[in-house]
């Protein structure tokens, strides 16, 4: 099991739909689960991941770097509980669990 951490400076979009989380995805083979909770980061936007795959962390980083880039969210951590999963499918449940806040 990895446990790796990303930090990003955040956009301009704060989660408004004043839930208090959201939660896209299972953990199963190729798949994964995302926790999205407002909470104040400062600005930033912070990814918490524990994967069963080592040695991904650059993939990890260019998924979310794409999606902090197309999203712009802030004050945003997502925990995800990864099993494999290929990087469309962490692009889609990002979004996913954004769209539920946002």
């Amino acid at each position: 099991m990895e446990n790796l951490s990303f930090e990003f400076d955040g956009g301009p979009n704060a989660p408004k739909s004043g839930k208090p989380y959201s939660v896209s995805g299972v953990v199963a083979s190729s798949n994964l689960e995302v926790l999205a909770q407002p909470m104040d980061l400062g600005g930033k936007v912070r990814f918490e991941v524990n994967t069963t795959v080592a040695h991904f962390e650059d993939a990890w980083r260019a998924v979310f770097a794409d999606f902090v880039d197309r999203s712009q969210p802030r004050d945003v951590l997502f925990s995800i509980n990864d099993f494999a999963a290929i990087p469309p499918v962490v692009s889609l449940r990002l979004d996913q669990a954004w769209e539920a806040l946002a």
